[in-house]
């Protein structure tokens, strides 16, 4: 049987952690900077857990991850 392919744009967007969960960068942090505050910016530097519901679409297209 052939390997199966990665969908490469997801592999892009998401890691899966050690223990399954899909982790991803938030957005809202590449321009118009000014106007958000600082509490606000350094929040979104964090990466975020995707809920399980989502996570179970995205492995999907991730089959090694």
């Amino acid at each position: 049987m052939p390997k199966m392919k990665t969908r490469k744009s997801a592999a892009k967007r998401y890691r899966v952690t050690g223990t399954g969960k899909v982790r991803y960068k938030k957005q809202g942090l590449r321009h118009i900077l000014t106007k958000k505050s600082s509490k606000r910016k350094r929040n979104l530097r964090a990466s975020g857990i995707l809920h399980d519901s989502e996570a179970k679409k995205v492995k999907v297209l991730l089959p090694y991850a």
